[in-house]
């Protein structure tokens, strides 16, 4: 009886035993259960921006930070010529020159784009069939260092203008002073020899380069020799009214190229802005001067006709 009573407790404590080791695994089980479900969900890998073309950019056109942005892109779709968000900035790419046309939202590569220090950056600035001219500028001529790359002037030229003398004088004329604008909204590529600029610095700079046309490079040439260059610097928005008074005389007549309908060089004398000094023989407010009138016999009838001075200077 004794030995049956010892078994049976075994037996009990074997079986409390299992039953509490089940019942701690079962508890363990439910316990990882609730973990792995109260557990976040792992995040995607996130996607990488791109340096992207805000606007299109044309071909020649000097880069500004504002010219572009950054965009998120497809992992999948990355190239190992995308400049992307960290390696570079949009700033490090200030000044550079696109070398094709990149359209808006694509991806700016190396490739497409070239840097001031390398061979070729002022052959890729010029747009096709333009060509690159330089002109010298002072303090006063350059607008205090204030015209940067990528402006819009108009070349302005000062020469003095030798005045016929009047019928019957003796000794020569006064020699005029004339300002004449020979070329207008011309763009500026380069200043001295930098075709870039840094953010709020004004350069005083000795030689302007300029973006011309054939043409255009033989006039500035030639008015390099004849007097002073002076540059005038454009809005960048310019307003209607200064097409139109780009191309009016000072008489109020429009003046076109009737070659291709540009407006004509325009011109100002040194008379028409001090009445102390002689009216020019070239100007409109001496149509009658130099007149030759001819007597008829016994002065019975006159004729008067304009010299051929005069008509030069009409």
């Amino acid at each position: 009886m004794r030995l049956r009573t010892v078994l049976l407790l075994f037996i009990a404590i074997g079986l409390a035993g299992g039953t509490a080791m089940l019942a701690r695994a079962w508890l363990a089980a439910q316990r990882a259960a609730e973990i792995a479900e109260a557990a976040p969900l792992a995040l995607p890998t996130p996607a990488k921006s791109v340096l992207v073309a805000r606007t299109e950019l044309r071909r020649g056109q000097i880069l500004k930070p504002e010219d572009m942005m950054w965009q998120v892109w497809p992992e999948g779709g990355l190239d190992k010529n995308y400049v992307v968000l960290g390696s570079r900035t949009p700033e490090s790419f200030a000044g550079w020159v696109a070398r094709n046309p990149v359209s808006a939202g694509e991806p700016i590569t190396e490739a497409k784009i070239i840097s001031p220090a390398n061979r070729g950056f002022l052959a890729a600035v010029l747009r096709p069939g333009m060509r690159a001219i330089s002109v010298p500028v002072t303090i006063t001529s350059g607008i205090s260092g204030f015209i940067f790359p990528g402006d819009q002037v108009d070349l302005l030229i000062t020469y003095q203008v030798p005045s016929l003398a009047p019928a019957g004088s003796t000794g020569g004329g006064y020699e005029h002073k004339a300002a004449e604008t020979v070329l207008h909204d011309v763009r500026v590529i380069a200043i001295d020899q930098r075709l870039e600029s840094k953010a709020g610095e004004a350069v005083v700079a000795h030689t302007a380069t300029l973006e011309v046309t054939p043409k255009q490079s033989e006039v500035i040439a030639l008015a390099g020799e004849i007097g002073k260059l002076s540059l005038s610097l454009r809005s960048l928005v310019p307003a209607v009214a200064d097409a139109t008074a780009a191309a009016v005389s000072p008489d109020g007549t429009r003046i076109t190229d009737s070659s291709d309908g540009t407006p004509s060089p325009t011109f100002t004398i040194d008379s028409e802005i001090s009445p102390l000094l002689p009216k020019s023989l070239h100007g409109n407010d001496n149509s009658d001067a130099g007149t030759i009138t001819i007597l008829r016999g016994g002065g019975k009838g006159a004729d008067s006709i304009a010299s051929p001075a005069a008509s030069r200077g009409s």
